[in-house]
């Protein structure tokens, strides 16, 4: 049995793993989804890893999976506790020394988001638009339950942080893409990923929230990299 601990993205609301959580727990694992301390305005890169890290709390055989501005903080939790596998899914990918509010600027991400829609015929916004951005290939149903939760707080502090490792953690890491990711782009994250990390991107069906709109093909995906990478 393995135990894998869920790190969502910005908001830090561990809902947004509610529908993938039971199809792990079906095949046999525990399962954790982190709250992370995204309102506190004191709280930063460090205190959302001290979370992370109590609710790991010692155990074992751990599959540590990061849904997009997770990958900040993930690997960090990896320098400190053992981690079997690391899955980044449709997350950022940071650099040393490099803050969360520069990586937008350094990896180019507003210019791959307009191309990508150019390329569908798509028209941006002219504000930013949640559904249009996220909740695209999301059922209904689950989109109306979490909009209607309202939108979460995402304090400044871990965008202002540079990022303090000196490099990757020494973690097994795999990175899955959603390939109808408007947001993060495909392709864009191919470049960033390989740049940063040398190892390339894994796709599958789906936008930026896959763990909302496919949680069965993500958990057979989390479980197929399990059995292969992890210890």
């Amino acid at each position: 049995m393995a135990t894998y601990v869920l790190v969502p993205g910005a908001g830090g609301r561990a809902w947004y793993w509610h529908r993938l959580v039971p199809r792990l727990r079906e095949r046999g694992h525990e399962v954790t989804a982190v709250d992370l301390p995204a309102a506190d305005d004191q709280a930063g890169l460090q205190e959302y890893a001290d979370t992370i890290v109590d609710a790991i709390d010692g155990r074992d055989e751990v599959v540590l999976v990061a849904q997009s501005m997770g990958g900040l903080t993930a690997p960090l939790v990896c320098d400190r506790v053992p981690v079997d596998l690391l899955v980044m899914l449709n997350a950022m990918t940071p650099r040393p020394g490099e803050t969360g509010g520069a990586w937008w600027d350094d990896t180019g991400q507003a210019q791959a988001m307009a191309d990508q829609a150019a390329r569908e015929g798509r028209t941006l916004p002219a504000e930013f638009d949640l559904r249009d951005t996220f909740f695209h290939d999301v059922p209904s149903e689950v989109t109306d339950e979490a909009l209607a939760q309202g939108e979460p707080v995402q304090a400044a502090k871990p965008f202002t942080e540079p990022w303090p490792l000196a490099g990757w953690p020494d973690t097994p890491t795999v990175f899955l893409q959603g390939r109808d990711d408007r947001f993060f782009p495909l392709e864009f994250q191919r470049r960033v990923v390989s740049d940063r990390l040398g190892i390339p991107v894994d796709e599958m069906p789906g936008g930026h929230l896959v763990a909302l709109s496919r949680p069965e093909e993500l958990a057979g995906r989390l479980e197929g990299y399990r059995t292969r990478w992890a210890v």
